[in-house]
């Protein structure tokens, strides 16, 4: 069995041996490779920049003098095929430390190696040349290792002799030397140029005195006439100004009269719809209300009016009614009555004197029974002589019972009493 081996963009991955007697290597930069236990091997290079400081003490030049030279070198594994199996071959296992030794040792002895061809002041005056030429001579030899010069730089040149402080005195010296010689000499010549100009300018300062003495003397001229013709424009203009001013004014005021006007009529159109407005309000708050109140009351009027019409309607119609009940009731209660005294009259007549006789025997108790109503409410009678008006009304009313039932039923009782055992 085996695992996956994953490596990042700044590591290879050299994977070696595998089944089957496979002795064939498999290089892998940021990815993944399969590794087979106990046979396969796997081991890691790192891609990431080295930081390298080459230096180089009291080497020779070309003109014997020693300088100390110390620089900066930025150096990486390179990633291709060929050139990382190279590398692979000479510092597969070996730790970070050792390699930058190695690449610093050579770029050492090939430091010290050009030094020697050149003079202090070719190293001293143009580094980055030196810088170059080292690095165009060290990349052969670093790139069989498979590593590769990314820059490469001089920081610093030095000696102990003082020969680099003497050149700079010397060059000191020669370069203040040509400067107050090159100060005098500009002295000189500013002094015989500020001369000449000075007179230049005096010439041309005259020159412009005059100059400018003709142009005042113009300028007054020519100041002078126009001041003529500005005042007399202005003083059209003056007048200009006040007669449009006055046109102005009139037209404003023609204009302010006109706006009176049209205020006015305005305003006396106002007048008049607030006369219209009060006119409405009047009618809508106090007329309205008052024909409104007028018909509401004619309206009660008429409608009670009507009221006492019908029903004096209705009580003429009911007496009316009630008369016309009354007189039919009364015409039926004769009819009634003339149809039973008719029917009576019949009955006497059929049945003789027997018959009325039998009747009025029969009226007679109730008759008596009436007229001794009154006399039955008194507690005691006295008659008193003959000569007693209570004896003689009494006698008086039994004397007249048998006119009166002679004159309702025709039938002479007198007549029958005498008949009566006892009767007078």
């Amino acid at each position: 069995m085996g695992n996956i081996q994953t490596v990042g963009p700044n590591e290879a991955l050299i994977v070696s041996g595998g089944c089957c007697g496979n002795s064939a290597k498999k290089m892998v930069v940021g990815g993944w490779a399969w590794a087979w236990w106990f046979v396969t091997d796997v081991q890691r290079l790192s891609l990431e920049v080295m930081t390298l400081k080459p230096r180089c003490e009291h080497v020779e030049t070309a003109q014997g003098v020693p300088l100390t030279v110390t620089g900066v070198a930025q150096c990486k594994v390179m990633t291709e095929q060929e050139f990382l199996s190279t590398a692979a071959e000479q510092f597969l296992g070996k730790e970070i430390d050792h390699i930058k030794i190695v690449i610093l040792q050579t770029l050492e002895g090939h430091l010290r190696a050009i030094l020697g061809t050149l003079t202090v002041e070719e190293v001293y005056r143009d580094r980055d040349q030196f810088a170059s030429l080292v690095r165009e001579v060290a990349a052969p030899d670093i790139g069989r290792m498979g590593i590769e010069i990314l820059s490469f730089t001089i920081k610093d040149v030095f000696d102990q002799v003082e020969y680099l402080t003497s050149l700079g005195k010397a060059r000191t010296a020669a370069v203040k030397r040509d400067a107050d010689i090159g100060v005098a000499q500009a002295e000189r010549d500013a002094g015989i140029r500020e001369a000449e100009c000075e007179k230049s300018a005096m010439d041309v300062k005259y020159g412009a005195n005059t100059k400018i003495e003709d142009s005042i003397r113009m300028y007054e001229l020519q100041k002078a006439q126009f001041d003529t013709e500005v005042n007399a424009k202005k003083a059209e203009a003056q007048l200009a100004y006040e007669l449009q001013a006055a046109k102005l004014k009139q037209k404003i005021r023609n204009e302010e009269i006109e706006i009176d006007v049209v205020e006015r009529r305005k305003d006396i159109a106002v007048e008049e719809k607030e006369i219209l407005r009060k006119e409405k309000e009047l009618t809508a708050m106090i007329r309205l209300p008052a024909e409104a109140e007028a018909f509401r009351l004619e309206m009660i009027a008429q409608g009670k009016r009507t009221q006492v019409l019908e029903n004096a309607r209705g009580d003429a119609e009911k007496i009316k009614m009630t008369g016309a009940a009354e007189a039919y009731a009364i015409e039926a209660v004769g009819k009634a009555d003339a149809e039973r005294m008719r029917l009576r009259a019949a009955a006497y007549k059929q049945y003789g004197e027997a018959a009325v006789l039998s009747l009025v025997l029969e009226t007679l108790p109730k008759l008596a029974a009436e007229v001794a109503a009154p006399l039955a409410k008194t507690d005691e009678i006295i008659m008193l002589g003959g000569d007693d008006r209570t004896a003689q009304e009494i006698g008086k009313l039994c004397s007249q019972i048998p006119p009166t039932v002679q004159a309702l039923t025709g039938v002479d009782i007198s007549k029958i009493l005498t008949k009566i055992p006892g009767a007078k």
